[in-house]
Order: structure tokens, then C-alpha cells, then sequence
């Protein structure tokens, strides 16, 4: 009889960092900046985009101070120009200054800052090669890991189950 709760614990044991990889692998939510900068001037943006992954269903905020700074979603040719004069390459025009972007489709997307000398001065930020799938490999978002820099919330995703694992392997002995 003491096979069937040891085998029972080994499966367990096995199975859960599968389903603990299909909890992370939903989408991530990007604060562009960073926390402690946002979208702002004098952030490298490029060096930020860099840093992530971004898949379809994945929402980038951007935080600002909306008298000073805007989001204007634009072509690659309006990206590349910082010209949006009478609306040309304009797709969306956010201006809350918390202002939550959907990853809709897999695409490039292209952002500005369209405040006078801003989007000439850096403030824009290119999402490419957004892939269609979820991926399991996500980077995540910047909040993930604690300031500690341990675990984050990984870490207390395993708690529970580990203690599980532990106290049926007490049990089985």
C-alpha cells in the first residue's frame, strides 16, 4: 500500500514545474522605462526594448507627466522621420499619461513622444518582432523579481506545493 502515496508524491513531484510554467506563460505587462523613470526624456528606450520578448497579448503602460509628454503610435517611416505634420504615419494618439497598449498582433509597433524636439531627442521606442505564440521562455516584467533581488513572485508560486510534497513525503515515512 505505500506505493501508491509514494508514487502518487513522485508524480506530483514531477508534473508540477509544468504547471507552473503554463501559470507564467500568460502576458506580461511592460512598464516602458522601467520603474523609477517611465516614458521620459533621456531614457534609452532601444537598450530598454532590447531587454524583453514581447508576445500577443502582452500590454506596455506607459507613465508620464501628460502636460509634458504624449504617446503617439506611429509607422516605422514616422518612427524614423519624428514627422507626424498633418497626421501623416499617426495610427493611435495616447495622451493620459497612463496609457495601457495591447499587443494585438504580431507586428512591428513604433511609439513617439510627438511634444516639440522630444521624438528628435530620443523619446521613442521600437517593439519589434512581437511573435504570435505565448512563449514560455517570456523574460518577465521588470516588477518580477524583488527588490531583494531573490525570488519574487516565482518563488512563492512554489511554496505551497513544495510544503504539499514535503508533508506527504513525512506521511509516507
Amino acid at each position: 500500500m505505500q506505493q501508491l502515496p509514494c508514487f502518487a508524491s513522485l508524480l506530483l513531484l514531477l508534473l508540477w514545474p509544468t504547471t507552473a510554467a503554463v501559470q507564467h506563460a500568460g502576458a506580461a505587462e511592460y512598464l516602458v522605462g522601467d520603474v523609477g523613470y517611465g516614458w521620459d526624456s533621456g531614457i534609452n528606450y532601444a537598450a530598454w526594448a532590447r531587454e524583453y520578448a514581447f508576445a500577443v497579448g502582452d500590454v506596455l503602460v506607459f507613465e508620464y507627466v501628460n502636460t509634458q509628454h504624449n504617446v503617439y503610435e506611429v509607422t516605422e517611416e514616422a518612427y524614423r522621420s519624428c514627422d507626424t505634420t498633418a497626421g501623416n504615419g499617426v495610427r493611435a494618439k495616447d495622451t493620459t499619461g497612463y496609457d495601457r497598449v495591447l499587443l494585438a498582433e504580431a507586428r512591428d509597433y513604433w511609439f513617439i513622444c510627438d511634444f516639440p524636439g522630444h521624438c528628435l531627442g530620443g523619446m521613442k521606442v521600437a517593439v519589434v518582432n512581437v511573435s504570435a505564440a505565448q512563449q514560455l521562455q517570456h523574460p518577465p516584467p521588470p516588477d518580477y523579481v524583488s527588490s531583494a533581488g531573490g525570488g519574487g513572485r516565482a518563488a512563492s508560486a512554489w511554496a505551497l506545493p513544495l510544503g504539499v510534497v514535503v508533508a506527504l513525503m513525512i506521511i509516507i515515512m
